[in-house]
């Protein structure tokens, strides 16, 4: 065997040293080292010798091995250089044109609008949380006072994955699991950005679109506090001059519960096309935490109250910039992106 080793060795040496091509050079990596190559096949032998033998012919192996790889690794890395330098010579180069400028990155329109809301709510004392967007089906529905018959669990609304999983269908999961972590410490001041899932999809619609849930908890809050904290909200975001008002609604987890309306950003509340004539624009859903809510979180609705509110990242986008197609979002058309 030590023979053989010898003379692979040497056979493998004159033949890189006459190599041209890298494909040679692979080629002959296989046929040695590959898993069926010829010194492959020595050191799967080795198990059969003495122990005397093994020693010594193990030892030449992995030596023989070791100056095989360098060399292959050798001209590998001699023939891409030369390669290259072909290549260079080749091209002809005007030296005396201009250079090419740069092309800059930029935040997405998404990304610009979740910022700012993030930015606005830190300065009121708010902390950014987040959660999973594989949620466990009491988290996303049962804990937020949506009970086993509740339609939003229907399979057509809504990706399971199992019986007891599924992609979120909104952040407010977030807000349960953090007022566990919490209990019964107070307050209680959070955001909760990030993805959510239904199964939607047209030009107002998407599978997968981005949301911004608050929640605060404290002793003696009002509605009054959340009026506060919302106006203060859109006037960061759309402008001091915009005027709100809120709309009764449902939801399982407020009660209380609103639809809270701006002043048309386009038409300042003298009604066109995007208002639909009315003035006035709809751009998020909020109430008092309902109590059923606090007493799966932990906290005696007795003695705790607050309010809770959830926005659409993409909405407040849309009409912030006036874009009329969810998709536009999503194309990654650079023509519609470059504008911001």
């Amino acid at each position: 065997m030590l023979d053989k080793l010898e003379r692979i060795k040497k056979q493998a040496e004159a033949a890189i040293t006459h190599m041209q091509q890298v494909e040679e050079v692979q080629d002959l990596r296989v046929k040695l080292l590959g898993r069926k190559g010829e010194l492959t096949a020595i050191l799967r032998g080795i198990k059969d010798l003495s122990n005397e033998e093994k020693a010594k012919v193990g030892k030449r192996s992995n030596e023989v091995k070791k100056d095989i790889e360098s060399l292959l690794d050798a001209k590998l890395e001699e023939l891409k250089t030369q390669a290259l330098d072909a290549k260079l010579q080749a091209e002809k180069m005007d030296v005396t044109l201009p250079g090419r400028s740069l092309v800059y990155g930029a935040k997405h329109p998404l990304t610009i609008v979740t910022d700012d809301v993030k930015r606005i709510f830190l300065g009121m004392g708010f902390t950014v949380t987040e959660g999973p967007e594989i949620e466990l089906d009491y988290y996303n529905f049962e804990a937020l006072n949506l009970p086993k018959n509740h339609p939003a669990r229907d399979m057509q609304d809504s990706f399971y994955i199992n019986e007891q999983m599924l992609l979120r269908t909104q952040t407010s999961p977030v807000q349960v699991r953090t007022m566990e972590k919490m209990t019964p410490n107070l307050p209680v001041k959070i955001i909760a950005p990030g993805k959510v899932y239904r199964k939607d999809d047209d030009a107002t619609h998407s599978p997968m679109f981005h949301q911004i849930e608050g929640l605060m908890l404290d002793e003696k809050i009002s509605f009054a506090d959340l009026k506060g904290i919302l106006m203060l909200f859109v006037q960061k975001i759309f402008g001091e001059d915009v005027k709100t008002r809120y709309r009764p609604s449902y939801f399982p987890f407020t009660e209380p519960s609103v639809e809270m309306d701006i002043s048309c950003v386009h038409c300042k509340g003298a009604g066109c096309r995007v208002c639909k004539g009315t003035g006035w624009l709809e751009i998020l859903g909020a109430g008092m935490v309902n109590p059923k809510v606090l007493v799966y979180g932990g906290y005696d609705p007795e003695k705790v109250t607050g309010f809770a509110f959830g926005m659409g990242v993409e909405r407040v986008a849309m009409l912030r910039y006036g874009i009329n197609d969810l998709r536009l979002f999503y194309d990654n058309d650079k023509r519609f992106l470059q504008q911001f």
